[in-house]
């Protein structure tokens, strides 16, 4: 069974190093993977559409999101570089897996098709027709 924390390598942060207001979202870019304009942005353009709740979400980001700057980045890099680390060992270590759904579901769609060739062959051929003309005398 996968637990959260093995599967979840990323964290959240506000990045202090790239940020004007606060870092949010130069974190929620990094997080996400966007581009840091873009999601600057989405950001005025959310402050210009929903002002109020724009502001409060920002400023409760601002207060409830850990900042982490480039100093303190290497001790969080570190940790995820082991975490990566031992997961990789662990499914080194652990035992080849059996053929996937997919490889089952094909074959047996494979063998299907060949019996379904095989029945189509059998109607269709001048035995079947003399077989039935038979059976009905």
């Amino acid at each position: 069974m996968i637990t959260a924390s093995a599967t979840s390598d990323k964290r959240f942060y506000r990045d202090a190093d790239r940020a004007i207001l606060g870092g949010v979202c130069a974190g929620l870019a990094g997080y996400l993977g966007f581009n840091l304009r873009a999601t600057r942005f989405l950001a005025f353009v959310a402050f210009l559409m929903a002002m109020p709740i724009a502001v409060v979400g920002y400023l409760a980001a601002v207060f409830l999101i850990p900042s982490v700057s480039g100093r303190d980045y290497g001790v969080v890099t570190k940790r995820r570089f082991d975490r990566r680390r031992k997961s990789r060992q662990q499914r080194e270590t652990a035992e080849p897996p059996g053929p996937s759904v997919s490889d089952v579901i094909n074959a047996r769609c494979r063998a299907l098709d060949e019996r379904l060739a095989r029945l189509e062959k059998h109607v269709t051929s001048r035995r079947f027709q003399i077989d039935q003309e038979l059976s009905r005398l």
